[in-house]
């Protein structure tokens, strides 16, 4: 004989309440990643045809040429005339032009760009790393919640019912996976290309702040 505790019942059908309310929130959430997903490898895609390749040759050349120029002017016209991103000229202009402040003052401020230049990346790759960790969960909810119906439909003789809740199943498992998946691969190749770009710009803003302290 199953004894059943008092009160069981109730919070049994609470849970079973709120697991069945999740289930068109959590298939929303899931196109809303879907879509996201294809998006973002296009903006990928997108970003791959207009990236500025620094070879080590060029980022060598660019601190000789920094480290050799004679006048802040030719300084200037390395900066603007190289193969690297707007930005970056952006932040080395302003290291430059900050000949007002002290020696530290100016390093301090090349730190600061250069981490505004980092967060302004990590951003970026926030939001595919979001879809990366919670992708894969929606889908395993997705599969959860129609099962659980499914299988009571299944004890009550109800094949389509089942068949139904195997379908929303599957479907959310595939679309979960898949953005997660894709998500994944977008974070882990901008995060190489991020880290490479900082990583130049670091050495140039280091060339640049030795050059300007002779």
């Amino acid at each position: 004989m199953v004894t059943t505790i008092p009160g069981s019942e109730v919070l049994t059908s609470a849970l079973n309440m709120i697991s069945q309310s999740l289930q068109i929130p959590v298939i929303i959430l899931l196109v809303i990643f879907a879509f996201f997903a294809i998006l973002t490898l296009g903006s990928l895609i997108s970003e791959f045809t207009s990236r500025k390749k620094v070879s080590p040759e060029l980022l060598e050349k660019l601190i000789y040429s920094i480290s050799n120029a004679t006048s802040s002017e030719e300084i200037m016209d390395v900066i603007k005339n190289a193969n690297i991103y707007e930005s970056q000229k952006i932040i080395l202009v302003k290291v430059l032009r900050a000949d007002s402040l002290s020696v530290d003052s100016r390093e301090t401020l090349a730190r600061k760009l250069i981490e505004f230049e980092e967060t302004k990346s990590g951003k970026t790759i926030e939001r595919t790393d979001i879809v990366t960790r919670i992708g894969p969960t929606l889908g395993l909810m997705g599969t959860l919640i129609p099962m659980g119906p499914g299988l009571a439909a299944l004890g009550a003789g109800d094949v389509n019912t089942l068949a139904n809740a195997i379908i929303v199943a599957f479907d959310t498992t595939v679309v979960g996976i898949g953005a997660g998946a894709v998500g994944y691969f977008v974070s882990k190749i901008r995060r190489r290309w991020y880290e490479e770009d900082l990583s130049n710009l670091d050495a140039l803003t280091d060339a640049l702040l030795d050059k300007l302290k002779h």
